[in-house]
């Protein structure tokens, strides 16, 4: 509990961009947020939705960073940068207007909710939402400055004691061997709380934390253990009394569309306009199956293998080719070529027209997109005798492990590889079976592969691992390609011994590194792919 002095030193009025306001006086005084009432305004259906998919993006930054074990610094710098360009939110002391910083809580406020009853809808979903949440509440909560953690602190009304000065000055030299840096003589501005021991029993085996009588002495530079798991378990119970209450939404035609695909959708780019390898000709497929990711490569395999494909697969395939640059024209020669065992009229009136409308020339005349990795692993899971999918989703572990071990990835990588996957994470899994495969291919030893290069680490050109995510088959071949082609450009300008001629837009053009754009999609427009997210589905 707090002193009658903590609260009134906490509600001293603060400057905010040159005016003084009252902490009582706003509806979101800090940036920290229980969010234990749902907001009460109107948005739009718009940005019901982009609020949503603006969070989406900085929780799949924060947890794929956590998950790819960045350092600190890699974390601060790619967090933030999501942060900054999908959901600002700036400090009291920023010196922004005060209705400023009100938009931007406000707009976390009600994402937030969005997405809670997004990913109410099972236990997977609520599992995956939970883990997000608690990763960036910790995140906010340990980047926020002393007298606003304290205000958010107080204002939850939490039943922790607060250790008063007194008890403090008895407890001096049991506390006192704790604190950091130990050379400290005194607990003058210390702040303590005394919880029972069994809600911090992380703290007591590491031994940072005086326990007596039951109950643990945790100072506040700890404390974000006891607030997160407060936030934690007061989050899950709320995702439990959503997904029960959800089903009553399910005749509300304009929220449960947007609802139902939030996590389906794909933000990043669509590979339609442009192919990094030019127009290609179907004679040209088999020889860039060196840059096709694994579930790719593996559909190609088989085509050749089996001299045909079943529909799921001749989707997936199709449209990755599409993607990369196989014209209608061409796309007919390769298929035709593909199924040899079809006379031509035959293939003209089984598969034909499928192929012309993938291509937006018959039926409705939609322009499909390649289908994104978060589509493959999330929909239309392969049966017996098919051969679309993600490898890293839908195959056992024998035959995965197999197809690892045929493409060189030796056993350390491996059981890195499959460790992502026993994890769900199957995107992460598919950048590092590219970074390590990759690695091979330039000859650069895998433990160089952050910030490695092939000019001896100096510059971008030739980077392998880029802290990008595969999220997408068609990102996978253009990193790979424009990674080849700098390997080759490189190696013609040293033997030529002239490495002055590419100009700065020449030389971008080499770059492995592929950059997604953020992409906005309403609810019901066609889309065949559907999220940069790795939703450990």
């Amino acid at each position: 509990m707090f002193t009658q002095a903590d609260k009134k030193n906490s509600r001293k009025q603060k400057l905010v961009s040159g005016a003084r306001i009252s902490y009582n006086d706003v509806p979101y005084p800090t940036r920290l947020n229980f969010y234990m009432s749902p907001p009460s305004l109107e948005i739009s259906i718009e940005e019901f939705e982009q609020f949503a998919l603006d969070r989406m993006q900085v929780l799949t930054t924060l947890l794929n960073a956590q998950v790819r074990n960045m350092t600190s610094e890699q974390l601060d710098k790619n967090v933030d940068a999501a942060i900054r360009k999908y959901m600002p939110m700036h400090k009291n002391t920023s010196g922004i207007p005060q209705n400023q910083l009100m938009d931007e809580r406000r707009k976390d406020h009600v994402s937030h909710f969005i997405l809670r009853l997004a990913y109410s809808r099972s236990q997977e979903l609520r599992s995956w939402f939970l883990r997000a949440e608690c990763a960036l509440f910790r995140y906010r909560f340990e980047k926020e400055i002393l007298s606003d953690q304290l205000e958010f602190l107080e204002q939850q009304n939490l039943s922790w004691k607060k250790v008063s000065d007194d008890d403090k000055s008895l407890l001096k030299e049991k506390l006192l061997p704790l604190i950091k840096p130990h050379n400290n003589t005194n607990l003058d501005g210390v702040t303590y709380f005394e919880v029972d021991f069994e809600r911090v029993t992380g703290l007591v085996g590491r031994r940072q934390v005086y326990v007596q009588g039951g109950k643990a002495y945790v100072p506040l530079a700890d404390q974000v253990v006891l607030v997160l798991d407060e936030f934690k378990e007061r989050l899950a119970h709320a995702l439990e009394v959503t997904g029960k209450i959800l089903p009553r939404m399910e005749e509300d035609d304009r929220l449960m569309p947007v609802l139902n695909n939030i996590n389906k959708q794909y933000l990043g780019r669509e590979f339609t306009t442009s192919a990094i390898a030019g127009e290609i000709q179907a004679q040209d497929v088999d020889n860039l199956k060196v840059h096709m990711p694994l579930c790719m490569e593996h559909l190609h395999n088989e085509l050749r293998r089996e001299k045909h494909t079943r529909h799921g697969g001749r989707m997936q395939y199709g449209l990755f080719l599409k993607g990369i640059g196989l014209s209608l024209e061409q796309a007919l020669i390769f298929w035709q070529m593909a199924f040899e065992k079809l006379t031509p009229d035959q293939f003209n009136k089984q598969y034909a027209y499928n192929i012309r409308h993938s291509y937006g020339m018959e039926g409705k005349r939609t322009d499909y997109t390649p289908f994104s990795c978060r589509h493959i692993i999330q929909n239309n899971a392969p049966g017996p005798g098919d051969h679309h999918g993600c490898p890293f989703r839908h195959f056992s572990a024998p035959n995965l492990r197999a197809t690892l071990a045929a493409h060189h990835v030796d056993d350390f990588d491996t059981e890195d590889i499959m460790s992502l996957v026993q994890g769900r994470h199957f995107q992460i899994a598919c950048t590092r079976y590219y970074e390590v495969t990759r690695a091979r291919m330039l000859d650069i030893a895998t433990e160089n592969l952050k910030g490695g290069g092939i000019n001896g680490g100096q510059g971008n050109t030739g980077m392998v691992a880029s802290q990008e995510l595969i999220e997408h088959p068609n990102q996978f071949f253009e990193q790979s390609y424009l990674l080849m082609q700098s390997k080759e450009s490189s190696a013609s300008i040293a033997k030529s011994g002239n490495g002055d001629f590419m100009d700065g837009q020449a030389q971008s053009t080499l770059q492995p590194t592929v950059k997604g754009q953020y992409t906005y999609k309403k609810s019901g427009v066609q889309t065949s792919s559907h999220s940069n997210l790795d939703m450990e589905l």
